[in-house]
């Protein structure tokens, strides 16, 4: 559910009034990402890498309250559940965005990635959860080894959005080069640092 809050009552207010007008207020870091334990649990458990990411990335997000508050046009709103977005190539060769809610249970959030991707691939209609969850948009650029890529501010679409390619092997380790763009009203460099640290460490604690 989503509902708007008064920037003065949250922890925010201060960036409200800085960045919500700036003509560029959307800030990327770009990070090494190591994704080994990723690989061989996809190996393994025959489980899609981009779905195990994108549910470190939900696992990540959900202790970093920053994420539940987003603005939207010109007030700034507040969310009690994330949800996590992945492109989908559908049945015309094109793309389809697909949001999945994120569960705290592996097994579900599988199930709901697999179910409404299929879904949309076939429909070649979108699945948003926007209306009523903060949504963290991600793209898997696969077919190439990229070293970031930087989105668009279009003063529309401020959600947190992450970018990444192919996965490169370095000796016995894999590594995946990630950006992530946020809105600095919705956050500072320091929570977007944690929330990365989250990540690396959800990716480790995997099984």
């Amino acid at each position: 559910m989503a509902k708007e809050t008064n920037p003065k009552d949250t922890t925010r207010a201060m960036a409200f009034e800085l960045w919500m007008q700036a003509p560029n207020p959307m800030v990327t870091f770009f990070k090494m990402m190591d994704v080994t334990n990723l690989i061989r649990i996809s190996k393994k458990k025959r489980l899609k890498f981009n779905m195990l990411l994108d549910y470190c990335i939900g696992k990540a997000a959900v202790d970093v309250k920053e994420f539940y508050l987003l603005p939207v046009g010109d007030k700034l709103m507040q969310y009690d559940t994330i949800a996590v977005n992945t492109i989908v190539k559908n049945k015309i060769g094109e793309v389809s965005s697909c949001d999945i809610l994120y569960s705290n249970d592996l097994n579900t959030f599988n199930q709901d990635y697999l179910k409404y991707t299929s879904q949309v691939a076939n429909s070649c209609q979108d699945r948003d959860l926007s209306a009523d969850s903060m949504v963290i948009g991600t793209s898997a650029i696969v077919d190439t080894e990229i070293d970031g890529a930087v989105g668009m501010n279009s003063g529309i679409f401020n959600n947190p959005f992450m970018i990444w390619g192919r996965y490169k092997k370095k000796l016995f380790k894999y590594y995946l080069s990630i950006s992530f763009q946020f809105h600095h009203t919705q956050m500072d460099g320091a929570h977007a640092g944690r929330f990365l640290a989250n990540l690396q460490k959800e990716i480790n604690n995997l099984r």
